[in-house]
């Protein structure tokens, strides 16, 4: 990304950041790790503004708790969130705010906020009846995926902008929008409803 890129994208944010549906003091923006798509999270982290969101899916890696340790130590310097993506024990290791979980592990949310009353919990989620089963599973939030075409695996036809605005309204959780969000499509989210963003090529 270059710098005119990034202005695109954080003027984004900004707007975003005013309007949107506040819940639990949640970034506006999420960085979401991928092995092959990012392989050196910690050094987009690290170039990442402050009050970022970031959200570490090791996938079983063997560095997986050297490179939680990192982030979790950016995240404390610049005033971050970061998650664990499912995985509780390597979260409470390195102290990180909480963690995010697949669709398929939704139903671990309550136990988990029953143990750790303070975290955030996020999930993934690929249809309203998704986002319904997360609230009431006691999740803070979901990302709703994939609202573009993107290069990841989600499954389904993209949302666009007037789908996704419509499960917006009528969400009882705070709506992140997750899939081909960039500094061009990002712009197209403003005025859906949703709390923010979630990417992973975009920070690359």
């Amino acid at each position: 990304m270059n710098s005119s890129e990034a202005l695109r994208l954080w003027r984004t944010v900004a707007t975003l950041e005013r309007s949107r549906r506040l819940g639990k003091g949640l970034p506006v923006v999420w960085f979401v790790t991928d092995p092959e798509r990012t392989p050196d999270p910690v050094a987009i982290a690290a170039r990442l503004p402050r009050g970022c969101g970031i959200i570490y899916r090791h996938f079983g890696a063997e560095d997986a708790t050297v490179i939680a340790q990192a982030l979790a130590a950016i995240a404390r310097e610049r005033k971050q969130v970061l998650l664990i993506g499912a995985d509780a024990a390597l979260a409470e290791e390195v102290g990180a705010r909480g963690v995010h979980l697949p669709e398929r592990m939704m139903g671990d949310v309550r136990r988990l906020k029953a143990r750790y009353p303070h975290w955030i919990a996020t999930v993934a989620a690929h249809s309203p009846r998704a986002v319904r089963r997360a609230h009431a599973a006691g999740a803070d939030a979901a990302l709703l995926s994939k609202v573009f075409p993107s290069l990841g695996p989600s499954t389904g036809t993209p949302l666009r902008p007037v789908r996704l605005a419509a499960m917006a309204v009528n969400s009882p959780l705070p709506i992140f929008a997750l899939g081909g969000v960039n500094e061009s499509t990002a712009p197209r989210l403003i005025g859906t409803g949703i709390t923010g963003f979630a990417a992973i090529d975009a920070f690359r």
